[in-house]
């Protein structure tokens, strides 16, 4: 926004930028039709998720509030932080390699925002109001009653959908089992709940019905970022400009050279997002691969081959290269791709291989040894032990260590599902056998003759001289 001067000198108002509503045509072909299967399936998952249990345990649940995660039916606590610091870790690399390869097809084909826009409340708004010159028409006409219905059909249907959303997100965090009771309890007993599914819808349908692409071109600040991480040698949606140009109509009798392009505008009209794909990179284009199916289209009626606008390098675009040069040269594709195989098998390896229960083994605060007329030390320790699946376990301490013996103060050998327990105990040792003042001991927990968790801790006592 600036000030603008007239010629007469004398300083304007400000300018006040309006938001164009965007229209876009009701996309269609052979990527879009790869799009659905990708995005539904995701939907699917995304529906399912906080429904289906393994092990008692969902399949997927973030529950912050009680620092509680449910990952692949694999529950993690705060214990567990190293393996989703390792996992956040992974998502921040895919991020940058993936888009340094790919460009931005994450936000087009698998970004929560793009697949509710584009797959069901954009979906809805055709099948109530028609393809985009019918919604504009509809927009820009007189206040009528049918207008009216068709308007109220519409946010409704928004509505209800966002409620749903809203309800799965919850579900998310909290777990499917404490959102029904608060669905099925008096909801005066659950105020919170009820005012957090309330919120969330609200937010889910003023963005839907309203902010729509504003959260990709101007929130999202992944898209602020692709300008840092494309570069010459990215593969990302682009015009062919080498063999588009210079553009025209197709008109008989006119020899004038001219490029594949005919400027029929289809790739404007069906972007969701309002760009012009052939004014090269830009930060709004989202991959949608739209732009690519209606041009194709194009092509196959005017004889030309497909592809004018398709997945290319800077270089390609401009003709620089051509693609076989491209491939042979972009050896960090299978690179970067092997990178983030590498860190998912390894963090897939960190969660299947992780223990039941958690153990922390500890000398107790401001204790020393102690010597026996026996002839034995004891050290004092305080054992925290935390169950992290959903059946009850029994459980026994041992010490794989020869001629180290476990007094529990306060003997407890149950732990419920979920539940924790902390004990005293005394590892104690023949001062006969101590060489060094400080050793290593290591004390298994054993489920039956399984163990499910090793501990090592330090034992402290004067060698006998």
């Amino acid at each position: 926004m600036g000030i603008v001067v007239s010629e007469a000198g004398k300083p304007n108002q400000p300018e006040k930028s309006k938001r164009q509503w965007i229209y876009a045509k009701k996309p269609g072909g052979k990527l879009y039709n790869y799009r659905q299967v990708v995005g539904y399936g995701l939907l699917l998952f995304f529906f399912l998720g906080p429904i289906i249990k393994i092990n008692g345990n969902p399949f997927l649940m973030f529950n912050i509030v009680e620092r509680k995660f449910s990952i692949f039916g694999n529950l993690f606590y705060p214990q567990d932080f190293h393996i989703f610091l390792f996992g956040m870790l992974i998502v921040m690399v895919c991020i940058v390699l993936f888009t340094a390869v790919y460009g931005r097809v994450w936000c087009g084909w698998t970004c929560p925002q793009t697949i509710f826009m584009e797959l069901i409340f954009r979906r809805v708004e055709y099948l109530i109001e028609g393809d985009w010159t019918q919604q504009k028409k509809l927009n820009e006409g007189p206040d009528t009653d049918a207008k009216a219905w068709k308007k109220v059909l519409k946010h409704s249907i928004f509505l209800l959908i966002s409620f749903a959303i809203s309800n799965l997100f919850l579900a998310y965090i909290i777990g499917a089992d404490a959102l029904l009771k608060i669905a099925t309890d008096p909801i005066d007993q659950h105020i919170v709940g009820f005012l957090s599914i309330l919120v969330f819808t609200l937010v889910f349908y003023f963005v839907f019905a309203f902010v729509r692409e504003i959260v990709c071109t101007r929130i999202c600040p992944y898209g602020r970022l692709q300008g840092v991480l494309l570069d010459d040698n990215s593969v990302t949606v682009a015009y062919n400009t080498a063999r588009g140009e210079p553009r025209g109509k197709i008109k008989k009798g006119d020899d004038t050279p001219k490029g594949d392009c005919i400027d029929c505008h289809l790739c404007v009209h069906v972007c969701p997002t309002g760009i012009d794909i052939r004014k090269g990179p830009q930060l709004e284009c989202v991959s949608c691969t739209a732009c690519i199916d209606v041009c194709d289209a194009v092509m196959d009626k005017i004889d030309k081959p497909r592809r004018l606008i398709g997945f290319y390098t800077l270089a390609q675009a401009e003709g620089k290269e051509s693609i076989a040069e491209s491939k042979k040269k972009n050896t960090r594709t299978w690179v970067y791709t092997l990178i983030l195989l590498v860190l998912m098998g390894i963090f897939g390896f960190m969660i299947f291989s992780r223990s039941d229960v958690d153990g922390r083994l500890l000398r107790a605060k401001g204790s020393t040894y102690q010597l026996k007329d026996d002839g034995t030390v004891s050290n004092l320790y305080t054992l925290e032990v935390l169950n992290k699946t959903s059946k009850d376990i029994d459980f026994e301490l041992v010490s794989p260590d020869p001629g180290v013996r476990i007094q529990i103060v306060n003997p407890i050998s149950h732990l419920a599902k979920e539940g924790s327990a902390k004990l005293s105990l005394f590892l104690i040792r023949d001062q006969k056998d101590i060489k060094t003042y400080k050793s290593d001991i290591k004390v298994d927990i054993k489920a039956g003759d399984k163990v499910i968790d090793q501990m090592e801790t330090t034992f402290i006592a004067p060698p006998k001289k």
